[in-house]
């Protein structure tokens, strides 16, 4: 009688375990960028319902922070909204981990001020002064007299990143404010008259193009002679006219495979696409969708 009793609980034990291991080679581990988070979360809700028994779990923390678990083979997706660097690539090698590239959407960096400032737009070039610290007055770009306070990301944000090497092509002023997201650069410009920060277009501008209560954003010219367009308009964007624009990435370990797969030839697919827009964010523009057809996808 005990050693069946025994042998019932090991059995329970067993399908338990079995159990566990079932559901975790059906979980898809998604962590990285910030700018990414929110729009990869709802198309992970939306393929979820489309595919039960399949759970992804996404989370933020940077790009860096996504590629690093990318290399511990600590995620299945890294989000990244700026290429893999060299060293990193380096040592995902060393680790035997291949990283594989996928363009799931387009970004447009925004410059957000408080809706009061009066400058309503600038160059590229000022815009590098600008969080360089070499411009440090509004009234130097047309503005009032009052001291410019700058808000920009953490050195682990794929934004930072980007922005710096894009537009500043040099270092961040020592006076920058490092936030922890873009939802933090956009509640801090919101309360800061003399407020600027640069954040992810999906935080800041509805489908409609609308912009959200409490933020201006200024419109950005490549250079002195040309026009400067607002990144709220999708043409402006898709036409590269606005001209801080970027592809959102993933990385794997190797091409896809399974459900992982699916996922990622959901996300851009027309319904997939379809999500992004509604997100805030762009679809991927036509050479990166030819980019992704040459990987496979």
């Amino acid at each position: 009688m005990r050693m069946s009793k025994i042998f019932a609980w090991m059995m329970v034990v067993g399908t338990f375990f079995a159990g566990q291991e079932a559901l975790a080679q059906n979980m898809i581990q998604v962590k990285g960028s910030d700018s990414e988070v929110n729009l990869v979360q709802r198309l992970a809700e939306v393929f979820m319902q489309k595919k039960p028994g399949v759970n992804i779990a996404v989370t933020g923390g940077g790009s860096g922070t996504g590629i690093a678990a990318l290399i511990n083979k600590q995620t299945d997706i890294a989000n990244s909204s700026r290429t893999i660097e060299a060293k990193e690539e380096e040592a995902a090698e060393k680790a035997g981990v291949h990283p594989f590239r996928i363009v799931i959407a387009t970004d447009a960096i925004s410059i957000i001020t408080h809706p009061s400032n009066q400058v309503s737009k600038l160059t590229l070039e000022q815009l590098g002064k600008i969080f360089k610290g070499e411009i440090t007055n509004w009234k130097e770009v047309g503005g009032k007299d009052a001291k410019i306070s700058l808000y920009g990301r953490q050195s682990n944000s794929g934004t930072f990143v980007f922005f710096r090497e894009f537009v500043l092509k040099g270092d961040y002023s020592p006076n920058m404010k490092a936030m922890n997201g873009n939802a933090q650069i956009v509640e801090t410009v919101k309360r800061d008259a003399e407020g600027i920060g640069y954040v992810a277009v999906g935080y800041v501008v509805n489908e409609s193009g609308e912009v959200i209560a409490g933020i201006k954003i200024i419109d950005v010219a490549k250079d002195g002679k040309s026009a400067a367009y607002t990144p709220a308009k999708m043409e402006n964007v898709m036409s590269l006219k606005y001209p801080i624009t970027r592809p959102l990435n993933h990385y794997t370990n190797g091409k896809p495979a399974g459900e992982v797969l699916d996922f990622l030839r959901f996300e851009i697919s027309d319904e997939g696409q379809k999500i992004v827009r509604k997100e805030g964010f762009f679809p991927v523009q036509k050479d990166w969708m030819e980019f992704n057809r040459k990987q496979g996808l």
